[in-house]
């Protein structure tokens, strides 16, 4: 049977990801996002692209703009893929507008968003978080038992890795001015290699998953490159965590390794990430969301986004790892915006990329911020 489905955060290569594999599957996809020009508007594989207020800037505006699209294409569901999913949420479970929201109720995303209250939630499920201290105020820096330079700092709600202190000094420790609106977490800081997880989940069974390890980065944050990994541990923890919290919706989790080799979570992302990419137009994705059905990547291929390979993988590996390996490492990978049957998308990448440059000179920040500044949610209310 033939469906509508609605993909949001059409940015995200994720977001260009789904919407092919729902349009392979049969379904009518409408793409949506609140850039003019998203990387995904470009591909053949959607019905239309719809483009909505910022919800960080007028939250009213959005929930608005939503009941009308809902109202005017009766979507099956709506699959967010960045963190418009809050957004979306608050939407459904504040508002009061039905729609087939590919999510859990608000109060659990928050609390899985919330690092601290991530750290909580998980423990006992065979990959043990860090040990992890809440910081609400300036006095809680003091009432840390172990040294600065054996800890990592971040915001309780962030991503990419923006502002995170990795064994920072006791100077910079001194700068930090936790608040109850702008909490911090931290950690244990663990040496070994980093894991990271996404998975589809419906009614708390595990219907998809794939783990990978990042590869090449944007400094210290967010991995541009990646490729697949068999962890058992991994894939044990998801399966456990989402039968607890009877999830149904989208759930990623990064993962690093002590000095035993021992996995650890670390924290949470309840939106689309790069494993997704695994999945491919046979694999039975969209039956995973539809109905639950188990699906199993058939891909191993190591992949990147050329682009960012080049913008972000280039830099950093000539940082850490010399430019001949990063040549090799390149040539072997997978373009993640090719797909047999579409267009080349590399017109569009650069379009959106202008689009996001103009956004970060225009607001002061980086290209990475400027991208996701309109869509993140840190913990406000949003009722």
């Amino acid at each position: 049977m033939r469906r509508t489905i609605i993909v949001t955060g059409a940015r995200a290569p994720s977001a260009l990801h789904l919407a092919r594999v729902f349009h392979c599957a049969g379904h009518r996809v409408i793409l949506a996002d609140t850039f003019r020009y998203p990387m995904s508007r470009a591909t053949r594989m959607k019905d239309s692209y719809v483009r909505l207020p910022s919800p960080r800037q007028s939250f009213s505006d959005y929930a608005a703009a939503i009941a009308d699209l809902v109202a005017r294409e009766s979507p099956d569901l709506i699959v967010p893929t960045c963190e418009e999913v809050f957004f979306l949420a608050a939407v459904r479970d504040r508002r009061g507008i039905d729609m087939p929201l590919f999510a859990p109720d608000f109060d659990l995303l928050a609390k899985v968003h919330n690092k601290a209250d991530f750290a909580e939630m998980a423990a006992g499920l065979g990959a043990d978080p860090p040990r992890t201290w809440r910081l609400n105020c300036c006095e809680d820096l003091s009432g840390l038992s172990t040294p600065a330079g054996a800890l990592v700092f971040k915001p309780a709600w962030s991503r990419f890795g923006l502002r995170v202190l990795i064994r920072p000094s006791e100077a910079d420790i001194q700068k930090l001015r936790p608040t109850e609106v702008d909490p911090w977490v931290a950690q244990a800081y663990l040496p070994g290699e980093e894991i990271s997880a996404y998975a589809v989940a419906v009614d708390g069974r595990l219907a998809a998953f794939q783990s990978y390890r990042p590869t090449y980065r944007v400094g210290q944050g967010a991995g541009v490159a990646f490729e697949a990994a068999d962890v058992p541990v991994a894939r044990a923890f998801v399966d456990a965590l989402v039968s607890r919290l009877q999830w149904t919706g989208q759930i990623s989790f990064d993962f690093r390794r002590d000095a035993n080799g021992e996995l650890h979570v670390i924290e949470c992302n309840p939106r689309t990430t790069s494993g997704v990419h695994y999945f491919g137009p046979e694999d039975g994705l969209a039956q995973s969301f539809l109905e639950g059905r188990a699906a199993q990547t058939s891909s191993t291929a190591p992949m990147t986004l050329p682009m960012a390979m080049l913008a972000y993988g280039l830099p950093y590996a000539l940082r850490n790892q010399g430019f001949a390996r990063w040549r090799r490492d390149f040539a072997r990978m997978q373009d993640i915006s090719h797909w047999s049957g579409d267009r080349s998308l590399l017109p569009s990448q650069l379009l959106a990329l202008g689009e996001i440059a103009i956004k970060a000179l225009r607001e002061g920040n980086g290209l990475v911020e400027a991208s996701v500044r309109d869509i993140e949610w840190d913990g406000e209310p949003l009722d």
